[in-house]
């Protein structure tokens, strides 16, 4: 039978981590991150055993890859629609200032309107500039599913610490 703190330390980091699951559905909002202090916190408390060190490994890997699959996937999926680099990394600046500016949503506005304008005046083809806010918008939709499954997968790894550990 577990005591009452290691009772309280277990609901405490569900919720943060629920929290970060959650959050998963806003874009940039850092769930993955959310969930992986949430983990490495637990473990600080609880100690970590052997399984608690593989786990918070794991846990890390997965948070570095589902923090950077955002980038790679939008990146790579915008440019090869034939949008330039300075494009997308213009449109992404203008996304995180729009988010800062309208939290949450202002970025989702701000990035595709940058790319459309900047691809537009650039390739002077209306066309071309929406295919390349096509790009961008599929990258975005599959860095969604992965960063949610990414998700699922660390809360999974954490349930399974908390039952083994």
């Amino acid at each position: 039978m577990q005591d009452w703190s290691t009772i309280t330390i277990t609901v405490v980091t569900f919720v943060f981590i629920l929290v970060g699951f959650l959050g998963l559905i806003i874009p940039i909002y850092p769930g993955i991150v959310i969930i992986w202090l949430a983990a490495l916190m637990y473990g600080f408390v609880t100690g970590f055993s052997t399984l608690g060190i593989i786990l918070g490994v794991l846990l890390t890997i997965l948070m570095i890859a589902g923090s950077l699959i955002d980038n790679v996937l939008m990146t790579t999926l915008t440019h090869k629609t034939g949008a330039s680099w300075w494009s997308i990394i213009l449109a992404l600046v203008a996304g995180l200032v729009g988010t800062l500016i309208l939290p949450p949503f202002g970025g989702i506005v701000a990035a595709p309107l940058a790319l459309f304008l900047l691809e537009w005046k650039r390739r002077r083809d209306r066309q071309q500039a929406y295919d390349a806010i096509k790009g961008l918008a599929t990258g975005w939709g599959l860095s969604y599913a992965v960063r949610l499954a990414i998700g699922v997968v660390m809360v999974l790894l954490w349930g399974l610490w908390v039952w083994k550990g």
